[in-house]
């Protein structure tokens, strides 16, 4: 038998607590659980309590019972939890790829425009987007619809609808997190923009 790592019995440790917290956040009881995953009470106890090896058998049953996969259950935080941003000058930008989902990326970007008037300006493509507001108000453009958003209100809505978002007056900063397919769609925006203010 390998003796035992200390990092090994940190991962042990930090499984446990999992399991029985997820367990009390359901509202569970040791015996709800315990049916739930074909289990004796006795022994979800022992494993909740370390008195038990954890079994990997037992490890995916309980991740499902737990409606929960057995990656997240036995994940560590990496070393690099905090993350700095890429700054795009150009276009006013603060960028955090979210490591968690590799299609996913937080944006930080203060507007001083409103949004275009012309409708032939709005753009669709595909994928999800949520924004927040975090200064000034916004004023976001959903195909007819002309919605204003307050600091610290929120909006979600999928990108294949025809959208813009600019100032209600003066400048607003706004934190938004696309999905991969939208900021393909906003990187394809900000290549065409750039087309055109260098006239190429």
């Amino acid at each position: 038998m390998l003796p035992m790592t200390q990092e090994d019995g940190d991962l042990d440790s930090l499984v446990r607590k999992r399991i029985r917290a997820l367990r009390v956040a359901q509202g569970w009881s040791l015996e709800d659980l315990a049916t739930r995953a074909n289990l004796s009470q006795s022994s979800l106890s022992r494993i909740e309590n370390g008195r038990r090896r954890l079994a990997l058998d037992q490890l995916v049953t309980l991740a499902r019972a737990l409606d929960t996969t057995l990656d997240q259950l036995v994940e560590t935080a990496d070393d690099d939890v905090i993350t700095s941003p890429m700054i795009d000058s150009t276009h006013g930008l603060m960028r955090w790829p979210v490591k968690g989902d590799s299609g996913m990326t937080v944006v930080r970007q203060r507007l001083t425009q409103p949004p275009p008037e012309n409708p032939a300006r709005m753009r669709a493509h595909p994928g999800r987007e949520w924004l927040v507001v975090l200064s000034g108000a916004a004023v976001l453009m959903l195909g007819h619809r002309r919605l204003r958003v307050e600091t610290h209100q929120a909006a979600e809505f999928p990108t294949m609808m025809p959208h813009a978002i600019g100032t209600a007056g003066g400048p607003c900063e706004i934190l938004g997190i696309f999905d991969r397919d939208a900021r393909r769609g906003h990187q394809r925006e900000g290549e065409e923009r750039d087309a055109r203010d260098t006239g190429e």
